[in-house]
């Protein structure tokens, strides 16, 4: 009888007490809007608007798991070429998957992406939540627009949408 008891009690303390990577994961649920993407270098610490100033685009997390975003650069027009659709090609991100939160760490499995290269990786982000807006810092790597620049990490930030 006293074994059960405190089986209870520890039972009851695990429900009251979740883990604090739960609440981050539950601050996340939701659909969240662009705000801006930036290109932060390491070297200098210089941030770029990668993709201007009013970018638009979603990211939506779903209670079950799953993410997707859409995030696209200011002044897209029409495609009138190939070379036009090629180009609009680098102006834009989106994927889907399901995604975990360890610890300041979202990773995603990517199960359908824009760029093939992406499918069925895990794609590691950083987070930091500030009121109704969030951060995504993505790891440090090799600039690919601008290697010139050496190492760069993206920071996007979203504010809750309304």
């Amino acid at each position: 009888m006293f074994k059960l008891k405190w089986l209870v009690v520890l039972v009851l303390f695990l429900f009251a007490v979740p883990p604090s990577y739960a609440d981050d994961h539950t601050k996340l649920l939701g659909t969240w809007k662009l705000v801006s993407w930036e290109s932060e270098f390491q070297a200098t610490g210089e941030r770029e608007l990668v993709l201007g100033k009013s970018p638009t685009g979603y990211s939506i997390f779903t209670r079950e798991g799953r993410m997707m975003t859409v995030l696209t650069g200011e002044g897209r027009t029409a495609p009138k070429t190939d070379l036009d659709r090629a180009n609009l090609f680098k102006s834009m991100l989106a994927y889907t998957g399901m995604f975990r939160i360890e610890g300041d760490k979202m990773i995603i499995k990517v199960d359908g992406s824009w760029n093939p290269a992406w499918m069925g990786t895990e794609q590691v982000r950083f987070l930091k939540f500030d009121g109704d807006r969030f951060h995504v810092l993505t790891p440090w790597m090799k600039s690919t627009l601008r290697p010139e620049k050496g190492m760069t990490r993206v920071i996007l930030t979203f504010e809750r949408a309304k």
